[in-house]
C-alpha cells in the first residue's frame, strides 16, 4: 500500500481506502486508549494498541482498527514485531459517515468470523457504543449504549473497568474545532 497517511485495509480481498481522522475521532480515540492503558497499567492482564497498527487476519484480510486489546494469555501469539496476527480479544472502531456502514457490515462480520471476543463501535456523532460480545460461534445483538442514558461501558475483558460514555463523549459538542 502507499504510504500516503490515509488508511489502506482489505476486508476479502477488497481495498478500501479511509482518509486520515478528524479532530472528534483522535479525541475520543485517545480518550479512550488513555482510561483503558491507565486501568492496565494498574491491572497487569493485557496490552492495548492504537491505530496506527495493522491486523492480519489472512492474507486477504488485513485491517486497521482504532483500538485493540490483546490479553496476555493470548498476546504471544497474537502479537508480532510489526503487527497483530489473528484476532484480539477486543476491537474498538471509532464509526464517522464515511466508515458507519463499514464497521457495522464487513467488518463485524470479519471480526466475528474470525474470533474476536468483543467488538465496540464507538460513535461519536450520536454518543453511542454498540457492544457486540461473542456467544458461542457469533455476536449476540448488540448492547446499545448512550451518553443520554448516562450508561456505564463495561467488558468481562476488563474486570472492574467501568466507563461512563460522559467521559468518553463530554465537551465534544462544546468544542469548534471537534465538529
Amino acid at each position: 500500500f502507499p504510504d500516503d497517511g490515509k488508511r489502506h485495509e482489505l476486508i476479502d480481498g477488497s481495498h478500501y481506502v479511509t482518509p486520515s481522522p478528524n479532530i472528534r475521532h483522535q479525541v475520543v480515540s485517545g480518550r479512550l486508549h488513555a482510561l483503558m492503558w491507565m486501568y492496565l497499567d494498574s491491572h497487569p492482564i493485557g496490552h492495548v494498541f492504537h491505530a496506527p497498527l495493522d491486523v492480519v487476519f489472512s492474507d486477504v484480510d488485513v485491517v486497521e482498527p482504532d483500538l485493540l486489546y490483546v490479553s496476555n494469555l493470548r498476546a504471544a501469539t497474537v502479537i508480532a514485531p510489526m503487527h497483530a496476527r489473528g484476532a484480539p480479544d477486543l476491537v474498538v472502531e471509532i464509526a464517522s459517515k464515511g466508515t458507519r456502514k463499514r464497521e457495522e457490515t464487513f467488518k463485524r462480520r470479519l471480526y466475528e468470523r474470525d474470533g474476536v471476543a468483543e467488538y465496540w463501535v464507538v460513535d461519536p456523532d450520536i454518543d453511542v457504543v454498540r457492544v457486540y460480545r461473542r456467544e458461542g460461534d457469533v455476536f449476540n445483538r448488540p448492547s446499545v449504549l448512550t451518553r443520554e442514558a448516562a450508561d456505564v461501558l463495561t467488558t468481562p475483558l476488563l474486570p472492574g473497568f467501568e466507563l461512563p460514555l460522559e467521559r468518553i463523549f463530554r465537551e465534544l459538542q462544546d468544542r469548534p474545532w471537534a465538529g
